[in-house]
């Protein structure tokens, strides 16, 4: 018999939709969700209210007809912010969180942040405003190892950040290791986003056999025991953790090159691994904490008061393995195993 579970529509809390072509080809994949925070890293970033109401206006008019889904805006934390249109943004509902990336240590980083101190009074103007910091939690230093820069990030910078701006709300983005997890869990004012990918791959799945450039991503998975972990924290029922898929479209030709960009593509199929990587931890019943109700009790809104339903068939769901993006192609994640549970509007 076929097994159902009827859920609140889902949320994502990280979602890439770039911009011109890619993001005509890519926003209708995302539709199955009611809201999502979305990143300001374009070429140039979103770094002004005002050029973050114009990007709002373009994902919009990019929806397909008869799709919705409601784009949160953020803003690029520079060391030129500005903390009073920071705050104005924000009041006037425009934006709804601002995105710390270190300089360098991901696609379109290069405008990030280099020295913290100079951040410190739009950190501190944020804590008053009540407006949650999205970190990337990596360090870029070229003597730490790429498998232990978010554990080290968390020592050397996120700590010390909340400690001097206690009053500060942040989300851990795309945690990757245990050293995220635990962190999320100790402290309060904050909160955790995992991706799709990082649960259903390893770094075995990204280079034994050969190097896999659609598994590659940043932060660049961890041991099996790291995503044992990962997987755990989502399937826990604990509300510091929730979905932010991280969903990065790239060109194949930029993926498939001697210098690949690092993204997944997730979007598509994401609902759909996420049922089987829950019931494989016997924890359907909280896969609504986790897509659909933890993060919106972070950002202090309402959940979505309309449903989506996922019925296990005893035939895989479909889902494309590309999908064109003007001249480009854009490969959709595989997650290596068929994926039985589809996604279905309510009766």
């Amino acid at each position: 018999m076929n097994k159902s579970i009827t859920i609140r529509r889902p949320d994502d809390w990280h979602l890439h939709l770039r911009d011109g072509e890619m993001l005509q080809a890519v926003a209708g994949y995302s539709t199955h969700f009611g809201r999502a925070i979305i990143m300001p890293n374009l070429v140039p970033p979103v770094v002004t209210g005002a050029q973050a109401s114009a990007y709002r206006d373009r994902i919009l008019a990019a929806l397909p007809a008869r799709m919705t889904l409601r784009p949160l805006m953020t803003l690029y934390l520079t060391e030129a912010t500005d903390p009073a249109d920071l705050r104005a943004a924000h009041a006037a509902g425009i934006i709804t969180a601002v995105k710390l990336y270190p300089a360098g240590a991901t696609t379109n980083s290069a405008s990030g942040v280099r020295d913290f101190d100079k951040v410190r009074p739009v950190l501190e103007a944020m804590a008053e405003a009540g407006i949650p910091l999205c970190v990337h939690g990596e360090v870029t230093d070229p003597a730490v190892d790429i498998f232990d820069r978010e554990a080290v990030f968390i020592d050397r910078v996120l700590d010390p950040i909340r400690r001097a701006t206690p009053g500060l709300r942040v989300v851990m983005e795309h945690v990757t290791t245990k050293d995220g997890v635990d962190y999320a869990r100790s402290t309060d004012n904050i909160g955790a986003t995992l991706t799709t990918h990082h649960l259903v791959i390893n770094r075995n799945h990204l280079l034994v056999g050969g190097i896999r450039p659609h598994y590659y991503c940043l932060p660049i998975a961890k041991r099996a025991s790291h995503q044992e972990e990962l997987r755990k924290a989502a399937t826990s029922g604990d509300a510091r953790f929730f979905l932010g898929t991280d969903s990065a479209p790239h060109p194949d030709r930029a993926k498939e090159s001697a210098c690949g960009c690092a993204g997944c593509f997730t979007a598509p199929n994401t609902m759909s691994i996420l049922a089987q990587v829950f019931e494989e931890e016997d924890a359907l019943d909280r896969l609504e904490a986790f897509t659909s109700l933890n993060g919106p009790a972070f950002y202090g809104l309402p959940p979505n008061e309309d449903r989506i339903r996922l019925t296990r068939h005893e035939t895989p769901a479909s889902y494309p393995t590309h999908i064109p993006a003007g001249d480009e192609t854009v490969t959709v994640f595989d997650p290596g195993f068929p994926l039985y549970w589809h996604v279905e509007d309510p009766a």
